[in-house]
């Protein structure tokens, strides 16, 4: 009998104890505060007319390492209406954009080694995941605010020309 009362005892006590340390307030936790992510012009990008005049000249953000690639304009809040992120990559093959943590819409524009323009994917959703191809192979990826792509007259006759800072 005193061994059944010893164990029920220890149980009551253990459980007791699991109870306490499983405490889940939040008195002493502190959120964790980022700050902003901020545009860092590092490159001019000029978008051309078939007939060789300058639509429009918007400052971008280079991404050409594979981190830069995979976060692109994600977890940004805003983006100026001549800026833009322009993807660099060592070669032209289909390529497939998505939205996940990206907050803002945009005009996605792809386009091929002699920076002719393959196609644009307009107005993609905010954090959408759906996927967003290229209609043929692409080298550069510019995105833009959403709409500006129509705005500025851009055409599947467009290239583009980058000057680096």
């Amino acid at each position: 009998m005193r061994t059944g009362l010893f164990r029920t005892g220890l149980l009551v006590m253990a459980l007791g104890f699991g109870f306490i340390s499983c405490d889940n307030s939040t008195e002493n936790e502190e959120s964790i505060e980022t700050d902003p992510i901020v545009f860092n012009k590092e490159a001019e990008v000029y978008l051309i007319h078939s007939n060789g005049d300058t639509l429009r000249k918007i400052d971008v953000e280079l991404a050409e390492t594979d981190y830069e690639k995979q976060t692109g304009l994600m977890y940004r809040e805003s983006l100026g209406s001549e800026q833009g992120m322009l993807f660099v990559y060592e070669s032209a093959r289909i390529r497939n954009f998505y939205m996940k943590n990206t907050y803002m819409p945009l005009d996605i524009l792809y386009y091929d080694t002699d920076s002719t323009l393959v196609s644009i994917q307009k107005n993609a959703t905010p954090r959408d995941e759906t996927n967003l191809p290229s209609d043929g192979p692409a080298q550069f990826v510019l995105e833009i605010n959403a709409g500006l792509a129509d705005e500025w007259g851009v055409t599947s006759e467009s290239k583009f020309s980058v000057v680096r800072d």
